[in-house]
């Protein structure tokens, strides 16, 4: 309670009680955190006891970094005792806009390192690169790439699900190895280019939605159980992960799997366009510091290819 004859203090006895400057506290009366309980004769600001509350609030949420509209949010439902929900989507809404403001600020050091560690001669492509990459880096470009690339009529789910394969997300917490890659990467599917440098493999010509979706669904599980076989360090090999390969293709094509059409198949896959430099980018940005490299759908695809490639040799 304050000792004044009406209950009522000024804004230099608010200020001192709460511990901030008379600045801060005019502040918060101009955006209608703090109401004024009257004016003097003089004009000059009056509260009631219960601004001090109300203002020591105020400042704890302003020091979380609310932003005022949250803070306006909060104090409001707090005189109608609903200030719970609305204090944790505010708190869960500022810690989301921080860690996106810690991973800029680790991926702009990752990007620091990488200009100072590298020699003079290299700087300005560093730079160059790096430069055309946002902080935290965005996924748009690749997934644009990808689109472009994967069968027209592919349906929207399988697309989905092999983005989700292809497109790495950035490190929350990168090396500046990690950050040259991924910088590399974007300057790979940005790159102007023809459609000759980009062509289409021979089981996307004419695939309808069904299957294109046939096809990338069988892929997946292929070079998923192929994954399992380069994590353990095993050489390519006939097995299940080879059978669920080449049933992929033998479905979409509507034919069976036998040995003269694993013959045609490699001859297909042997000419299809390569992208091995993607493969190996991504391989780069995923994989853990000092761990093996993770396996890719590309490093999958070879593994299986070259499955496929000594199996009809051998038989051949």
């Amino acid at each position: 309670m304050f000792t004044s004859h009406d209950g009522l203090c000024s804004i230099g006895e608010l200020a001192e009680r709460a511990g901030v400057t008379v600045k801060a506290v005019r502040f918060y009366s101009d955006r209608g955190l703090l109401p004024e309980a009257s004016r003097s004769a003089g004009g000059h600001r009056r509260y009631g006891p219960e601004a001090l509350g109300r203002l020591r609030l105020v400042r704890s949420l302003r020091a979380l970094g609310l932003p005022v509209r949250e803070v306006h949010r909060i104090v409001d439902e707090e005189e109608e005792d609903g200030a719970d929900s609305v204090l944790e989507d505010a708190v869960a809404g500022q810690l989301r806009e921080l860690g996106s403001q810690l991973q800029a600020l680790r991926w702009r050091e990752a990007a620091l390192r990488l200009v100072q560690e590298c020699p003079p001669e290299d700087r300005a492509d560093r730079l160059r690169l790096i430069g055309a990459v946002t902080a935290p880096p965005s996924t748009a470009p690749l997934a644009r790439f990808w689109r472009a690339w994967l069968p027209p009529r592919m349906p929207a789910r399988a697309t989905a699900a092999f983005l989700e394969a292809a497109v790495p997300e950035p490190p929350a917490d990168p090396r500046p190895a990690q950050v040259l890659a991924f910088a590399r990467l974007n300057a790979l599917v940005t790159r102007p280019c023809t459609g000759a440098e980009r062509p289409q493999p021979a089981a996307h010509r004419g695939a309808g939605a069904r299957e294109s979706a046939v096809l990338y669904a069988g892929l997946a599980q292929a070079y998923e159980l192929a994954g399992t076989q380069l994590r353990r360090g095993r050489a390519p090999r006939a097995g299940e992960e080879l059978d669920s390969f080449v049933d992929a293709y033998a479905r979409t094509n509507g034919s069976r799997d036998t040995a003269d059409f694993r013959r045609v198949l490699v001859g297909q896959l042997s000419v299809d366009p390569r992208i091995d430099t993607y493969w190996e980018l991504v391989a780069e940005v995923i994989t853990p510091s000092g761990g093996p490299p993770e396996p890719t759908p590309g490093s999958a695809h070879d593994w299986l290819f070259a499955a496929l490639e000594a199996q009809t040799t051998g038989a051949a």
